[in-house]
């Protein structure tokens, strides 16, 4: 009998074998078009296949990245539940990030809370189920500016993040602030309660 490629001479027993891409997700409701309708919007995704029951969307080269379920018997999760608590999608630069802040509020549509965690910049908004999805652009160029911010103070004292003003940060963006200052992570700002609580919040 052939050797199994996991423990056979080659060494692929200790050998780390990591996923090519994280592929989809699938969401189960009660609400399915309601759902399907929030995704298509938020994400600007096509829909590539839907029964009624079942719908597929992607926005990119992916046969789909998210899928919407509509499944009998439901059961509405308990208040501060365990399990997943946001899918996140990055952006290519703020600019992207404040185009889709701007169409999305015109759509009636917006974040319950908007946090720089110094990695990132995000706006978390909460679809019609309650599940909460992150909009997010990176803050740093590079992995060793990453990791290197980890390392820092800044991260110690606060690991989670500051708040900002989304129209605040709109309204600089087109004004030509430059870019590396609307994403600077001051630390002296902190987190205000009420954003705490929102961020903490139950899941509708």
């Amino acid at each position: 009998m052939p050797a199994s490629p996991a423990v056979n001479g080659n060494g692929n027993g200790t050998r780390r074998v990591v996923p090519a891409k994280f592929a989809h997700a699938v969401l189960a409701t009660k609400q399915f078009q309601a759902m399907v309708d929030w995704y298509t919007t938020v994400l600007q995704a096509e829909v590539v296949h839907s029964n009624g029951m079942l719908a597929f969307m992607t926005y990119d080269d992916e046969h789909h990245r998210i899928a919407i379920a509509a499944v009998p018997g439901l059961e509405d999760k308990p208040r501060h539940s365990v399990g997943l608590d946001h899918l996140a999608y990055t952006y290519a630069n703020l600019g992207d990030l404040v185009f889709t802040y701007e169409r999305l509020k015109q759509a009636g549509i917006l974040p319950v809370v908007t946090i720089n965690h110094g990695p990132t910049t995000s706006m978390y908004y909460r679809d019609p189920d309650g599940n909460r999805v992150e909009l997010q652009i990176d803050n740093f160029d590079s992995v060793e500016e990453l990791k290197g911010f980890f390392q820092t103070d800044a991260m110690q004292k606060n690991p989670i993040g500051v708040s900002f003003n989304p129209d605040e940060l709109a309204r600089d963006f087109h004004a030509g602030v430059p870019e590396a200052d609307l994403k600077r992570y001051d630390v002296t700002k902190g987190l205000d309660p009420e954003t705490m609580r929102r961020l903490m919040g139950t899941n509708h």
